[in-house]
């Protein structure tokens, strides 16, 4: 069973196709990264697996279970707002711009929304905060401010931010893209090792080629809507199924 599936998923904005009938498993314990040229889709795609975008038609399931499938006028229909909750909450997200909270300092940026939303136990959530600080070697900034710290710091904590909920899936719109090339090489190094430790599924977005060869157990190369080919690091960068594919990955 995948942890992840969407069959089929067509998305329109302005009647025009961003999503032209996608269909995409992930394993549990994967990283998948998708990429792509500005504008193939790539986040797009995300966000209908998160159900942040609703998609036109397509089915979308969470370990086997139907979380949006096909009505009989062939629009997508989504369960119950219940039950998107539930699916929604395995879910970890971390975005290009980090999204902190400015005048939250860091441990409080990490542990509001499990202890406010998901209800857990105050003790339990800040020990696990520091756990992770530490992991992430940021275990003397719990009392920093977001504007106290260095891009990469930033980018640390939004990923702490999105592993405290506990998640089955952990999913990165191009997370590093903001940071220079060094701090970008360093982290890509830091989420692979973190990747090992916590055993989360990766679904990794980015355009950059070389980000994804490094990372992924399987690249998506996606293309004006459309996925182009699916495949190892090494069955993408060796046996690349058309032109584009042969281009895009030929520039690293």
């Amino acid at each position: 069973m995948y942890l992840l599936e969407m069959n089929h998923i067509k998305k329109s904005f302005d009647g025009q196709g961003v999503l032209k009938d996608i269909s995409l498993a992930v394993a549990e314990g994967e990283i998948v990264s998708i990429i792509g040229p500005s504008g193939s889709g790539k986040s797009t795609l995300l966000r209908c697996a998160t159900m942040l975008e609703r998609m036109d038609s397509g089915e979308l399931l969470y370990l086997g279970e139907k979380a949006a499938w096909n009505g009989p006028d062939g629009t997508a229909v989504y369960a119950g707002k219940e039950k998107q909750k539930e699916i929604q909450g395995n879910y970890g997200l971390v975005f290009q711009n980090f999204n902190l909270f400015p005048h939250y300092n860091v441990l409080k940026n990490i542990i509001d929304a499990p202890i406010h939303v998901q209800k857990r136990k105050s003790e339990e959530v800040i020990r696990e905060a520091y756990d992770l600080l530490r992991k992430m070697g940021l275990e003397d900034k719990a009392e920093a401010y977001p504007c106290q710290l260095s891009g990469g710091q930033c980018q640390r904590v939004a990923i702490a931010r999105a592993i405290v909920n506990e998640p089955e899936v952990l999913l990165l719109d191009e997370p590093l893209a903001a940071l220079d090339l060094k701090m970008r090489k360093d982290m890509q190094m830091e989420l692979k090792e973190m990747h090992q430790k916590l055993g989360i599924t990766f679904v990794y977005v980015t355009h950059d080629q070389e980000e994804a060869l490094t990372l992924s157990d399987t690249i998506v190369v996606m293309s004006e809507g459309r996925i182009q080919q699916i495949g190892t690091p090494t069955d993408i960068y060796n046996e690349p199924i058309n032109s584009f594919v042969a281009d895009f990955i030929g520039q690293v």
